[in-house]
């Protein structure tokens, strides 16, 4: 997905895209309990909320791990694994991404999510490829 610079010029300001991964352990997202519930309740309208301050730029919720598959190339040939492959309990289980004008504020809008409170959000930088490639 590609920034809209020229969106941007004509608001008189630029923002950075920020990808907002949501982590959650589902056993207990969808576990019933009242805090979980909770949080679920309030997720129906937060992007809503995101709309309304400008910060929205999509979201999509993710099905579970094993409903996905992974694929690697490696020296040409292609393996593909079914089914779960964490070794973690907690699942990636949603992607929103943002405009905000740093990480403090993408953190800040983050942070807004319900399922903060359950599970974890990673803040991520979307790449710009008009910058330069990072050097390792």
């Amino acid at each position: 997905m590609a920034i809209d610079y020229d969106r941007h010029a004509k608001h008189g300001s630029f923002a950075m895209r920020y990808a907002c991964l949501i982590y959650y352990d589902p056993k207990e997202l969808f576990g019933g309990s009242p805090e979980a519930n909770a949080a679920l309740e309030r997720c129906e309208g937060h992007d809503d909320t995101l709309k309304a301050s400008g910060s929205f730029v999509f979201s999509e919720a993710l099905e579970m791990p094993e409903n996905g598959i992974t694929i690697r190339v490696r020296s040409g040939k292609m393996s593909a694994t079914d089914g779960p492959f964490m070794e973690t309990k907690d699942m990636l289980g949603g992607i929103v991404v943002i405009e905000a004008k740093d990480l403090n504020d993408a953190v800040r809008i983050a942070s807004s999510n319900p399922l903060a409170r359950i599970g974890a959000i990673e803040v991520r930088p979307v790449v710009d490829f008009t910058e330069a490639r990072p050097a390792l």
